[in-house]
């Protein structure tokens, strides 16, 4: 008797120039068939011609699940397409395929391999549809990851400044270029923050949302705004520890068969601008609250080691601020000394 399809999946892993397809079924036995794979330009042409692969290849009594990491923002073309097309898509979170492909035990790790992983991963599981961004979240994080690039270039330029300076006989020109660039770039940082001022004061939830969120030391408005931003309202997130490898916080160590090999490290796989947003809170909060002080100071007397004991304090900033957006509350000092004993090492 023939076997029935009973689901089927096109795991794709998302590059900036690629789109690696791999399809996958299960059938009525409970087995699973990979059965095909193929390479797509990520541009709207590579994504017209991998739907029509795919709706060519697959089972037609059946539908199919678009499967993709969240990947920066290379996946959100594609995506948004597949949203706009009423078409079945699930977006996971990276860790999640990390986790998955290490249960798989796969000697060498390739595009391929990634996307059949992921298709296997579809099949195995019950993934929930795709949401579309909110807008608004949509909206902000442009405009703070526009601010990020504005804040690195003009890093950039002080430092260039400085080296001139340092010169035996500065460029006086130069100097004067350099100093109008800073001023131009002082100017783009205010009016983007103005615009997320505006787009925040026009959300009331949203403005309620980030009051909330800054009650907890060291975290401003601004970090507030990106921690939404970069997570969608945590639209993708189910606990704690999931957000902690979202932002590459999570503490991974290197194995060989049994043996552990080497240190325990933060993973940094994560999203980059999630992560780079709880330095400058972490610094605050270990100065100026006393929880925070206390944790960072039993840390660093453990380990000896204060850039450790930082990364462990900006992922219990983060996890907070998951938790006042969870259960809509304030900061509560209880709870952080409560929860300080769980504080992880890095």
């Amino acid at each position: 008797m023939e076997k029935k399809v009973v689901k089927q999946v096109a795991g794709i892993d998302v590059a900036q120039k690629e789109l690696v397809v791999t399809l996958g079924r299960k059938l009525d036995d409970f087995s699973i068939e990979l059965f095909a794979y193929k390479v797509f330009k990520n541009t709207e042409k590579g994504i017209l011609a991998l739907v029509e692969w795919t709706q060519k290849l697959s089972n037609k009594e059946r539908p199919i699940r678009y499967v993709m990491e969240a990947t920066g923002v290379y996946h959100q073309k594609f995506a948004y397409y597949l949203d706009k097309n009423k078409h079945d898509v699930s977006i996971v979170l990276p860790n999640k395929i990390s986790n998955y492909m290490r249960t798989l035990e796969l000697k060498t790790i390739t595009d391929k391999s990634c996307s059949q992983a992921i298709a296997q991963f579809g099949l195995e599981r019950k993934l929930d549809n795709w949401v579309k961004p909110n807008d608004v979240y949509k909206e902000l994080q442009q405009l703070t990851r526009e601010r990020d690039q504005i804040v690195q270039e003009r890093s950039t330029v002080k430092n260039q400044i400085h080296a001139e300076n340092s010169e035996a006989e500065p460029n006086e020109k130069s100097l004067a270029r350099m100093t109008s660039r800073i001023k131009f770039l002082n100017s783009q940082e205010k009016e983007i923050k103005e615009d997320i001022a505006v787009i925040v004061n026009k959300n009331p939830d949203l403005h309620q949302i980030i009051n909330r969120i800054t009650t907890i030391p060291g975290v401003g408005a601004l970090t507030a705004v990106i921690v939404l931003a970069e997570t969608n309202g945590f639209e993708l997130i189910r606990n704690k520890s999931q957000l902690a490898s979202y932002a590459g916080l999570d503490v991974r160590e290197k194995q060989s068969g049994t043996s552990v090999k080497g240190k325990p490290r933060i993973s940094k796989k994560g999203n980059r601008n999630l992560r780079k947003s709880m330095h400058l809170p972490s610094l605050t909060a270990v100065k100026w609250d006393e929880n925070f002080k206390e944790i960072y100071a039993r840390l660093v007397s453990k380990h000896g080691i204060k850039m450790k004991a930082l990364v462990a304090i900006q992922r219990k900033l983060l996890e907070l601020i998951y938790v006042l957006f969870k259960n809509e509350t304030n900061y509560d000092k209880q709870y952080v000394i409560k929860n300080s004993v769980q504080t992880h090492t890095v």
